[in-house]
């Protein structure tokens, strides 16, 4: 039995005047991301990863544009001390590139953090303790001023090594459970971490917001970011950090609305990996931002490719639904979705837009590479004649008419349903050219030829049946018209030419393959449909209608 009187809020709100972030409707330009992947997310994963996998995602990082990248914790283990001095060592850090350091308030964790950032080009010492009521009461059994003093003194301890060892430093500072904390105390011990540190010009300091466990929603964090936003010294010279946890599911809320509220920088990591629940996904967030027309300053067009190393490296699994990333975000399978979508991308081309305003695609694929017959148009019981026709369309080249896009689609969902599966792409195309496609009638024009005369074609025309052959003459409005009288003649089964289109495609090399398709119908109504290919464009109609004839005739498809 759940018991929810057992619970409280455990947050502090902020005064109501802390509420301009509601004015912004989006955000504007990109924070400055600092992956915390190797640090957060690595101590997360059930088994970490090793040196190699380490040094694999690092350049992963790199190589999606990260600026900051928190490397680890050197001081909590042997892997990470080394991990850091690899890189330093073997000149793995680049020229643009920063890499971040965490350490508790604690001398001797200080020291060791110092040593293993000897050489640094470039180097963020994070230093952090917990600052609220419950950890306050009931870990450290201290006072207010005595929580603040583990802050001051560790912030001296780091200012003071800085000038000792050789590298380039700067310094962030977080109060470690800063949701749980009276906001007016968090901004006490960040105030006097910073009369320390003594931000300048030159010497920009991090203070660093973290949703450690997350115990509100969204806008109160955003208006306590606010408050700190504009009560905290030195604001000039801060660059003011958040680093939201997803205990409650909202983390990329906290961050966007943190963001509108003066956050100046996010700290998260890719696909949201992180201690419980996760950090914040920063791949969300900056796909939300690219929708929008802001560029990110990350580099996520080859998001299988992401996928598959950070699924590799962490041993994770990137969930179906994750936004932007997982395999079926782009997935239509509603037959009326499906069909909007297929409209969408018809007006797109149609109209040769480069603005992307497509239904039920808030980004296009193609972006973060995905296809859109792989991706999108998603085949199974549920799919509706728009939608496999545009797959076949435009993956195949195939562009039925109608009521034949609405015949084959349910051949299709019969298929789905019978094998209780997807149909990829390739099986799509199978059962269309196995149920339509240059069918074998067991008849073959063996030659003929024709002439006009006014209005009417006349035809001389040799059949091939059961290695016998037949000559007849007959006559149409048209060429094809003339062949299918001669057929009925030939065959003497009653039925009526009521569809016939064709168009060219793509063939071998330069050449073009023209393709028909016909649908016969008897007199109670029923159609039977063909199709037929070739380099020529009388030979493809005449492909179509022998096909549709052995449907008819056969017992095929109808």
């Amino acid at each position: 039995m759940m018991d929810a009187s057992k619970y409280r809020v455990g947050y502090f709100p902020v005064d109501a005047k802390y509420n301009k972030w509601v004015e912004k409707d989006h955000i504007e330009k990109p924070p400055v991301w600092c992956s915390v992947d190797m640090r957060d997310g690595n101590q997360s994963l059930v088994i970490p990863m090793s040196l190699e996998e380490k040094l694999e995602y690092y350049n992963t990082l790199l190589a999606v544009g990260f600026k900051e990248i928190e490397v680890g914790f050197p001081a909590a283990s042997e892997t990470e001390y080394e991990f850091l001095r690899t890189l330093i060592d073997q000149n793995r850090i680049p020229e643009d590139v920063t890499v971040q350091v965490l350490t508790q308030c604690r001398e001797h964790i200080i020291r060791k953090t110092f040593d293993a950032c000897k050489g640094a080009p470039s180097a963020i010492i994070h230093f952090y303790n917990s600052v609220s009521v419950t950890q306050r009461e009931q870990v450290f059994k201290k006072s207010k001023e005595e929580i603040k003093q583990i802050a001051v003194e560790g912030a001296k301890l780091v200012k003071k090594l800085a000038a000792e060892y050789e590298g380039n430093f700067r310094f962030e500072y977080s109060p470690e459970s800063f949701t749980g904390t009276e906001p007016e105390y968090a901004l006490e011990v960040c105030n006097a971490v910073l009369d320390v540190l003594e931000p300048s010009e030159e010497n920009n300091v991090i203070i660093n917001l973290p949703v450690t466990v997350e115990m509100s929603s969204p806008h109160v964090y955003a208006s306590q970011v606010e408050y700190m936003s504009e009560n905290l010294k030195y604001r000039e010279h801060i660059t003011l950090s958040v680093h939201p946890h997803n205990d409650r599911g909202t983390g990329v809320a906290d961050t966007e609305l943190a963001l509108l509220a003066g956050a100046d920088r996010v700290e998260g990591t890719l696909f949201g990996n992180g201690e419980r629940t996760g950090n914040v996904d920063i791949i969300t967030l900056a796909m939300n931002m690219y929708s929008h027309g802001v560029d990110p300053k990350l580099d996520f067009s080859n998001m299988n490719a992401l996928v598959e190393t950070y699924e590799r490296c962490t041993r994770m699994h990137v969930y179906e639904r994750a936004p932007y990333a997982g395999a079926l975000v782009f997935a239509a399978f509603s037959g009326s979705h499906q069909h909007a979508i297929a409209k969408g991308m018809k007006y797109r081309s149609k109209n040769n837009l480069h603005e992307w305003n497509v239904p039920y695609i808030p980004i296009d694929p193609k972006d973060i590479g995905r296809t859109y017959d792989a991706d999108v148009i998603r085949v199974n019981s549920q799919s509706g004649k728009g939608g496999i026709g545009y797959l076949l369309e435009q993956t195949f080249g195939y562009n039925l008419p109608p009521k034949m896009r609405e015949h084959f689609s349910y051949i299709c969902k019969e298929v789905s349903d019978h094998q209780h599966k997807e149909l990829k792409p390739d099986e799509v195309l199978e059962i269309f050219t196995s149920q339509y496609l240059n069918l074998d009638s067991g008849i073959k024009i063996a030659d003929f030829d024709f002439e006009r005369e006014n209005d009417a074609v006349k035809i001389n025309i040799t059949f091939r049946k059961d290695g016998k052959e037949t000559e007849l003459e007959a006559e149409g409005n048209g060429t094809l018209s003339a062949i299918n009288n001669a057929l009925c003649a030939f065959t003497g089964e009653q039925y009526t030419l009521q569809v016939f289109t064709q168009h060219s495609m793509q063939g071998q090399g330069s050449r073009s393959v023209a393709a028909s398709y016909i649908g016969l119908e008897r007199a109670d109504g029923t159609l039977f449909w063909g199709a037929g290919t070739d380099t020529d464009v009388v030979k493809a109609s005449t492909n179509a209608l022998l096909s549709a004839f052995q449907n008819m005739t056969k017992g095929g498809v109808q």
